[in-house]
């Protein structure tokens, strides 16, 4: 039967951009991206655990969590450069940030919280995860 030999479907950051992308349709896809690697974020920073205590996807091997994760990341802060309105760009570092802190990656975190510069969004971040402001 066919249906068994089915591909893995791509992940969303490894499909090509076929024509050049305005800021706010930059924004959607980085958001996408995060929300679709969300799950990888979590088994990364240990907080994919279902209702019974056990791990979940215990299936899937920490290494290829961490590589779809960076893969996602890396993505998601290319497109972010490219993005010129300030507010937008602001706005979608503040989704990558959210999903570096799902991994517990600080480090990045932090690096891409100083490139922030929209008051209210700064202090929206600093409010809800106050481990930023080292």
């Amino acid at each position: 039967m066919r249906w068994f030999r089915k591909e893995k479907p791509r992940d969303i950051w490894d499909e090509a951009i076929e024509w050049p992308l305005g800021d706010i349709e930059a924004a959607e896809r980085i958001r996408d991206i995060c929300r679709s690697a969300a799950d990888s974020a979590d088994f990364v920073g240990g907080r994919a655990v279902s209702a019974d205590g056990r791990k979940r996807g215990a299936e899937r091997t920490h290494e290829e969590e961490n590589a779809r994760y960076q893969r996602a990341g890396k993505a998601a802060m290319e497109i972010a450069m490219k993005v010129s309105d300030e507010l937008m760009r602001d706005a979608a570092v503040k989704d990558i940030v959210e999903f570096c802190l799902r991994a517990n990656d600080t480090r990045t975190s932090r690096i891409l919280f100083r490139a922030i510069q929209t008051p209210s969004i700064r202090d929206g971040m600093l409010a809800d995860h106050p481990t930023l402001k080292q």
